[in-house]
C-alpha cells in the first residue's frame, strides 16, 4: 500500500510503472505485459485506481503520489487510455519523475465520437438504469475489440466471458460518466520526455489519429500503429505490443535499480 493505493511489485531490476485506463485494475497487465517486462530485466509496479469517473489530472496526482512515496528513480511510465492521458499531464508538471513514457490509445483533444459517448453515458447515469450484465458485456465487446477479433467466434466467446464476469462483479468501467476531454495539444508541445505513442488501428474509443496528433505535437516523440487492434490492442495482440514496448524501453537511459526502495 502507498498513501491508500494498492500496488504490486513484480520481479526485480530497472523499475517500470504501468498505469491502467478507466476502471483502474492493475491486474489487466499481468497476463501479457508483466511477464514480458520482468523477463527483460525490469521491476514492474502495477497499481489499482478507482478513477472511472475521474479526470486525467486527478489520476496524474495519484501516479505522482505513488512514485514519490515509493522513492522510485526516474523511470519509464506506461499508460493506456485514461492512464496515458494522466501520464501526459504528469510529464508537464513533474518531468523529473519519468525517464520515458509509452502512451497507448491516448488523445490530446476531444472528438465527435468521444463527445457523443460522453453525452450518452451522462444521460444513462442520470436515468439511473443499469444494463443487464449480458448486454453490457456485448457493448464492451464491440467498443473495445477489432473486426478481426470479432470475426473469430472462439475469441468472441472468451472475451464475452471476461466482460460478463466484470459486469456481474460490478468492476466494469462501462457507462460511468467521465469529464469531457479538454484540448491539451498546445500544452503537450512543452513535453521533453522521450515518448512513444502507440495507436490501435481499429480503436473507436481513442481513434488512432488522435494519438498520432499527440506524437506530432511532442518534440521528438515516436508513433507506431498496430493493425487489427481495437481499444484493448495491448491484450488483443500482446506480442506485437510488447515488441514495440521493449524496443522503445531499450533506447532509454538505464537507471540503477539500487536507487529504488521498492521491495
Amino acid at each position: 500500500m502507498s498513501g491508500g493505493t494498492a500496488y504490486t511489485v513484480h520481479g526485480s531490476g530497472r523499475p517500470v510503472v504501468l498505469v491502467a485506463g478507466a476502471g483502474g485494475s492493475g491486474r489487466i497487465w499481468e497476463r501479457h505485459q508483466v511477464p514480458a517486462l520482468t523477463a527483460a530485466g525490469h521491476q514492474v509496479i502495477t497499481f489499482d485506481h478507482d478513477t472511472g469517473d475521474s479526470s486525467a489530472g486527478e489520476l496524474a496526482a495519484a501516479v505522482r503520489e505513488l512514485l514519490t512515496t515509493l522513492g522510485l528513480p526516474p523511470c519509464p511510465l506506461i499508460g493506456h487510455s485514461l492512464g496515458a492521458q494522466a501520464i501526459q499531464e504528469l510529464l508537464l508538471a513533474d518531468p523529473q519523475l519519468a525517464s520515458g513514457a509509452v502512451l497507448a490509445a491516448t488523445r490530446g483533444r476531444p472528438d465527435a465520437v468521444g463527445d457523443a459517448l460522453a453525452r450518452a453515458e451522462a444521460a444513462y447515469a442520470e436515468a439511473g438504469g443499469r444494463l443487464p450484465p449480458e448486454y453490457e458485456a456485448f457493448v464492451r465487446l464491440v467498443q473495445n475489440l477489432s473486426p478481426r477479433t470479432l470475426a473469430d467466434e472462439s475469441a468472441v466467446a472468451e472475451w464475452l466471458d471476461l466482460f460478463e464476469i466484470a459486469a456481474f462483479s460490478g468492476t466494469s468501467a462501462a457507462h460511468r460518466p467521465r469529464p469531457p476531454a479538454p484540448n491539451r495539444l498546445a500544452a503537450y508541445a512543452r513535453i521533453t520526455t522521450p515518448l512513444l505513442v502507440v495507436g490501435f488501428a481499429d480503436d473507436v474509443l481513442a481513434p488512432a489519429h488522435l494519438g498520432r496528433e499527440v506524437a506530432a505535437t511532442v518534440p521528438g516523440a515516436r508513433y507506431t500503429q498496430l493493425a487489427d487492434t481495437g481499444h484493448l490492442g495491448f491484450l488483443e495482440r500482446p506480442d506485437a505490443f510488447n515488441t514495440v514496448l521493449l524496443d522503445f524501453l531499450a533506447t532509454l537511459p538505464t537507471t540503477d535499480p539500487g536507487a529504488s526502495r521498492v521491495h
